[in-house]
């Protein structure tokens, strides 16, 4: 301007974080607490999503799952430059274990774990196996 040399534009962009996404590229990862017996039984969640129709997605919730399972979501991630696909949402699950039982949910729980032996044994017994191997 008004005669100067011509020279570089440096543009410094400062991404702010995300209070529940981390984002990797094009994918998403979030950490969603579920419940024991949602957990135990199965079922379905909503997980937050960021997208322009502004919903969440549905995630199924397997019989079973276990903590720190990571499911896959796809195409709920962040859009791809030139190209109309996004990439995916990668949902890491926490299982919350209750800090307080009534009288009447620890009655119940006990006989689940006097139904499943765990009321004698309350380490996985494969997980004996491997420890006593390393042992030998």
């Amino acid at each position: 301007m008004n005669g100067s040399p011509t020279g570089d534009l440096y543009v410094f962009i400062n991404v702010k974080e995300h209070d529940i996404f981390e984002r990797h590229g094009d994918d998403l990862f979030c950490d969603i607490p579920i419940k024991f017996t949602l957990a135990s039984l199965g079922g379905s969640i909503e997980v937050p999503s960021l997208g322009e129709d502004g919903k969440g997605s549905m995630l199924k919730i397997p019989t079973g799952t276990q903590d720190g399972t990571t499911f896959r979501i796809r195409g709920r991630g962040m859009p791809r430059l030139n190209s109309g696909s996004r990439g995916d949402l990668l949902v890491k699950v926490h299982i919350e274990v209750p800090k307080k039982l009534t009288a009447e949910q620890r009655e119940k729980l006990e006989a689940f774990a006097i139904a499943c032996g765990d009321a004698e044994n309350p380490i996985e017994e494969s997980w004996w196996k491997r420890a006593k191997k390393r042992f030998e």
